[in-house]
């Protein structure tokens, strides 16, 4: 008898928010966001990806290139639609994100984003390979993946 797989809960990394946005990446990107969509994985967004998807835009606000329009839509569809799931931070988050900058990673939203996925039983779909090598030297739970580790 076969077992059915578990289904893949998968909190984003901002670099995997911005497409939505109408904010070009990478291929890697690009791959790893099909790829979630091929296994019909569960996706998880963090307010903190708004805020520096906000920031990211900011950058491109006075470029020919960038939509508001398409910028809007796919905030919408990130925050309305149900496909993607918000995590709510509690206080032990905070402190957990605070804890990781005293032990020496300085990115606080990818830190918030880490213990985020860690207390919710999340991976955190990132390309950030200072982050996970920190969480390694560190030994710290991993609860990292990459797109190309998505089966």
């Amino acid at each position: 008898m076969k077992s059915k797989q578990a289904t893949l809960r998968v909190l984003l990394d901002t670099s995997f928010i911005l497409p939505t946005l109408g904010i070009e990446v990478g291929e890697e990107v690009l791959t790893g966001i099909r790829k979630l969509a091929e296994i019909k994985a569960e996706l998880y967004y963090s307010r903190f990806n708004i805020l520096e998807s906000l920031w990211v835009a900011a950058r491109f606000t006075k470029s020919p290139t960038f939509n508001m329009e398409r910028f809007s839509h796919g905030l919408r569809s990130i925050i309305e639609s149900g496909r993607y799931g918000k995590v709510e931070e509690d206080s032990e988050t905070f402190k957990e994100a605070l804890r990781l900058h005293m032990l020496g990673h300085k990115d606080v939203i990818d830190n918030i984003l880490y213990a985020a996925s860690s207390s919710l039983n999340l991976k955190l779909l990132t390309l950030d390979t200072e982050l996970k090598e920190f969480i390694h030297k560190k030994g710290l739970k991993d609860t990292l993946i990459s797109p190309s580790q998505m089966v």
